[in-house]
């Protein structure tokens, strides 16, 4: 039997390279799709069944030849992940709109174009899922985030509609909030006085979304928050 093909865009030390040891463990190919190789040549060494591929999400030129490769070295994918996302520190008035428009292009263009890319193949397949990692951003636009929070918001109101169009196809799409810090080497820097606690496991979140992707579909999550039991909310 084939294995079931997952592929993760925005692949990093944290999060993505949960995602990918998560899905791995549950036998699936793995698609590390990052801006560089250079930063998934050690997980792809480490992952059975795991390859990288260099991959410019905002580029649908870049996209579309990764996607090819993809479906060539491994066949349909079944599972998508959108972990991509950016968005610098500053209010409305610091915003520099060029760093508006590239929070707006990684986090809301980028999803559209890779989910555009897998859907067609999808379609085909029984069971498939598109997950996109979102932010508390989404929800609630903080002073110093303009542009973060509208392109987080924009994403979250891209991941309904893609749900209401797609769901009655059979492909469930997932929107996770993350509220909290990630448990990163740098931020346990940034926030040494920080106890364990405070951050987010990134093994954790993987956890929750591989789960969404065993749903049955009379019980489908669309959106899932994620939060360490300390956060305010």
């Amino acid at each position: 039997m084939t294995k079931p093909v997952c592929a993760i865009v925005g692949v990093g030390p944290g999060n993505g390279a949960a995602f990918a040891r998560r899905f791995a463990r549950e036998g699936y190919m793995v698609a590390l799709l990052a801006r560089s190789c250079s930063t998934t040549e050690a997980l792809e060494s480490e992952l059975h069944d795991s390859k990288a591929y260099a991959c410019d999400a905002i580029d649908a030129q870049s996209i579309d030849a990764a996607f090819a490769g993809i479906e060539r070295d491994f066949g349909p994918i079944s599972v998508l992940i959108y972990n991509a996302g950016s968005g610098d520190c500053s209010n409305v008035e610091q915003t520099d709109p060029a760093a508006f428009e590239a929070a707006w292009r990684i986090n809301a263009l980028g999803c559209l174009l890779c989910s555009q890319r897998v859907i067609p193949g999808m379609g085909k397949i029984k069971e498939s899922n598109i997950v996109i990692i979102g932010a508390t951003a989404s929800l609630k636009g903080n002073a110093g985030f303009t542009s973060f929070a509208s392109a987080k918001a924009a994403q979250r109101s891209l991941a309904q509609s893609m749900a209401r169009h797609l769901d009655p196809q059979g492909i469930h799409v997932g929107y996770v909030i993350i509220d909290g810090v990630i448990d990163l080497p740098r931020t346990r820097q940034a926030m040494s006085n920080r106890s364990d606690e405070f951050f987010m496991n990134p093994n954790h979140i993987a956890d929750a979304v591989h789960y969404l992707t065993t749903q049955q579909r009379s019980a489908w999550t669309f959106e899932l928050d994620l939060r360490p039991f300390g956060e305010k909310w």
